[in-house]
This record gives structure tokens, C-alpha cells and sequence, in this order.
């Protein structure tokens, strides 16, 4: 899905994404986000709290616009949620969310009637917020059932002892284990669940409004629905003690990297120098395309080559006219929002600021409270700290400034998902 390229207003970060139409052949995947989540505890709904730095519902949505089968990601939200949704999914390329019903099944429904309305698709996906892991694998294996079914859903085999119980074992009474069940036959179901397009729509326009899953819809109306390998990893995230779950799980995938950047700026005309996107008054302004904050390029080249993504002239080349005095904020949120799209998590900056004047700690507070802003971590994970050369080169002549940082992130390894458990 490639989405044109849209830049944010000076020193606001907000990007709005330019959207190709739908594939009306290809597939699509409708994300359902509508729920409450009450059982999950916290403050807000479930899909967006955090979950190793980004919300659930940005895991859950990553994998389906990163496959390359999926022409069309669209989520469907309840309709307080629009802010908390735009900061969930900032950076991934997503077609325009819709409003949901009272119920799943209204809510699946107003996603596939958003879909019809957008010229239709062969096949889709439907898949709940709260599955934050969806392996890439168990993608390909619902697509490729759906080429001799109408629907398809991911299932693991019961493996546990079944037991009836005679009470509620958190109801606050006495519990007593009852008869066993036979568990030879039972599932549990997950999702993706995938479908025939004109299939599922037609049979959620005629189902009751108890359905528990979209395969359930199918198998009402009278439509066989396949069942295909599920993925452990691909768990439901419900109750409080499944956040520590997740974050386990997010761990243990997880590499650590590090890299460096480095930018000087000679001094010019001027009573101002923006550093760490911060004003400061000062004798003279300091010469570049941009702003010419060299402590915010700096960083930005740093984060950037935790990624291995380049450095910040390939993104903001100072050739383009574009960025003629651009505030350099931009350029720190675009790698920002580019390590979340990889599903990394920023862990800690540390900056050197490298002069004679101005003075740097009378605003050094400030600075690290603007950096932790721009980048959306914890104060204590941002550094700034400055120092001079003794009276030696051309900072200690007064001529320019310099600036290294050194960035810390946490990634997942792009091939995670088609790992084995």
C-alpha cells in the first residue's frame, strides 16, 4: 500500500497519510476496535494502552500492512476514540477508520459496508484489536484456505484437562471441580479469520446480533468455514495479567541497537539558536537549510541508523526547497515515527552539545523535556549534557557549534513473525 508522501506543520509532528483507493480484487483486512475492554482493567480502552511503548492496537494493525497480499487496512472504532486512535496508529498507512455498533457483530458489519461502499474486495480479513502477535505465517496459511473455502479461522487444538465447576472460581464462594468433559474435537478459535468478501457480507446483513465471531456468521448462513493451524503467540489480551504476557512476549523477540550521530553549524547573522528544538537567545544565529539545530540532526541521525535507515540527508535532502528554514522537530518525529513502524521502542537518547556559547545549562531542563515530548519517552530516558573544547578548533574560536548523540532502541527482527514458536 503505498501512501504519498504528506509532511507535518512546523514543529506539530501531525502527518496526515494520503490514501491509494482499495484494491477492488485484493484483499483487505477490517481490524475491530470498538470494545471496551472493561475485564483488562487501566485506565481506557485495551487497544490503546501501551504495550513495550506503542498501543495494542498499532501491534495488531503493523503485521497486516506490512503483507504484501493485503491491499487495504481499515479499522473499526468506537466513536470516542478518534484521538486515541490517531496517536495509536501514527505512522502506518491505514485506510480511514469507521464507527462500530453496540455489538461485534454490528461493528464487523459497519467495517464491511465501508468496504462494499469503497468498491468491494475478492477477500478479507477480519481480525480482533486485543491479538496484538499476529505471525505472518498464520496470514499465509488463512489466505491459502480461502482458495477452496468461503472462510477460513486459525484454531489450536484443546490440550488441557476439561473440568465442570460448580461455581464461578472468582465469584467469592466455595468451588468444587465437577465432572470431566471430553475435549477430543474442541478448539479454541482465534483470529485473522478470512472469508470470501460478498460471502461474509452477505451473511452478516442476516445474522442475529449474538454472534460470537465472524465464523460463526458464515457457518449460520450455511457456509463451511476451514479450520487452519493457530499460533500460541496470536493470544487475546483480556484479562490484566495478559499485559505481562505480551510484554514477555515482546522481549524475548526483541534485539537492542545502538548508533551515533554527529552535526556541526557554523555560526551567521542572528540573535537566536534553536538546539534540541528549543529557542535560545544568543549573539548569533547559526547557518543551515533548516533551522540548523544541530543537536535535534544530531539525534535524528542517530535513531535513524538504529534501523539502518540512512542518514537525515537522504530523507530531507537540503537540495529540496521544501526545507528551507524547516523546524528540524520534523525531521526527529519522522524517525521516530519510522523505528515505531518497525515495532521498535525508543529506550534512551543521550546528547552532547559541543561549544563555548551559548550556555547550556540554564536550558538544559527545558531541552530534555522538549526531546522526551518529541519522542514520547519517559524524562529519565533523555541526556543532554554539554561541554567546550578547552579554547581549541573552530568551537573553541567561537566559529560554530557540534553536536553527538548517541540513540538506544529496541527492535524486532523483521522476519520474527515466520519464526517457529
Amino acid at each position: 500500500m503505498a501512501a504519498k508522501s504528506v509532511h507535518p506543520s512546523p514543529r506539530t509532528g501531525y502527518c496526515p497519510v494520503m490514501h491509494a483507493p482499495p484494491n477492488q480484487t485484493g484483499v483487505q483486512a477490517l481490524i475491530v476496535a470498538a470494545g471496551r475492554g472493561v475485564r483488562a482493567g487501566g485506565a481506557g480502552p485495551k487497544q490503546y494502552r501501551r504495550l513495550g511503548g506503542v498501543a495494542v492496537l498499532h501491534h495488531a494493525v503493523q503485521a497486516f500492512v506490512a503483507h504484501p497480499a493485503i491491499v487495504g487496512v481499515r479499522v473499526v472504532i468506537h466513536a470516542d476514540d478518534f484521538a486515541d486512535y490517531a496517536t495509536a496508529v501514527a505512522g502506518l498507512d491505514l485506510l480511514p477508520p469507521v464507527v462500530g455498533g453496540a455489538t461485534r457483530q454490528a461493528s464487523v458489519q459497519a467495517g464491511l459496508e465501508a468496504i462494499a461502499a469503497a468498491g468491494g474486495a475478492a477477500k478479507v480479513l477480519i481480525h480482533d484489536a486485543a491479538r496484538p502477535f499476529v505471525p505472518t505465517a498464520l496470514i499465509d496459511r488463512v489466505l491459502s484456505a480461502l482458495d477452496s473455502n468461503p472462510g477460513a479461522t486459525p484454531a489450536l487444538a484443546v490440550v488441557d484437562s476439561l473440568r465442570r465447576c460448580d461455581n464461578s472460581i472468582d465469584g467469592g464462594g466455595d468451588s468444587h471441580l465437577g465432572e470431566i468433559v471430553d475435549r477430543s474435537g474442541l478448539f479454541r478459535v482465534q483470529t485473522p479469520q478470512g472469508f470470501d468478501f460478498a460471502t461474509i457480507l452477505s451473511a452478516h446483513r442476516n445474522a442475529g446480533a449474538d454472534a460470537t465471531d465472524d465464523a460463526e456468521v458464515a457457518r449460520a448462513a450455511g457456509y463451511k468455514v476451514a479450520i487452519v493451524a493457530g499460533d500460541e503467540r496470536t493470544f487475546k489480551v483480556t484479562l490484566p495479567q495478559d499485559f505481562n504476557r505480551a510484554e514477555a512476549v515482546l522481549r524475548a523477540r526483541m534485539s537492542s541497537r545502538s548508533a551515533q550521530g554527529f552535526d556541526v553549524h557554523r555560526f551567521g547573522p542572528g540573535n537566536h539558536v534553536w538546539l534540541c528544538g528549543v529557542q535560545i537567545p544568543h549573539n548569533y544565529g547559526l547557518i543551515g537549510h533548516s533551522d540548523a539545530d544541530a543537536a535535534l540532526h544530531a539525534l535524528t541521525d542517530a535513531l535513524l541508523g538504529t534501523i539502518g535507515a540512512g542518514d537525515i540527508g537522504s530523507h530531507f535532502p537540503p537540495s529540496d526547497p521544501q526545507w528551507k528554514g524547516a523546524a528540524s522537530d520534523r525531521f526527529l518525529i519522522h524517525a521516530r515515527d519510522l523505528i515505531r513502524a518497525r515495532g521498535g521502542i525508543i529506550d534512551n537518547v543521550d546528547l552532547t552539545i559541543i561549544c563555548e556559547r551559548p550556555k547550556v545549562g540554564p536550558h538544559r531542563a527545558v531541552m530534555r523535556a522538549r526531546l522526551a515530548t518529541l519522542l514520547e519517552i519517559d524524562l529519565d530516558c533523555v541526556s543532554v549534557k554539554a561541554t567546550t573544547t578547552e579554547g581549541l578548533g573552530f568551537t573553541g574560536r567561537g566559529e560554530g557549534l557540534a553536536a553527538q548523540a548517541l540513540a538506544c532502541v529496541r527492535v524486532p527482527p523483521l522476519e520474527w513473525a515466520d519464526r517457529e514458536s
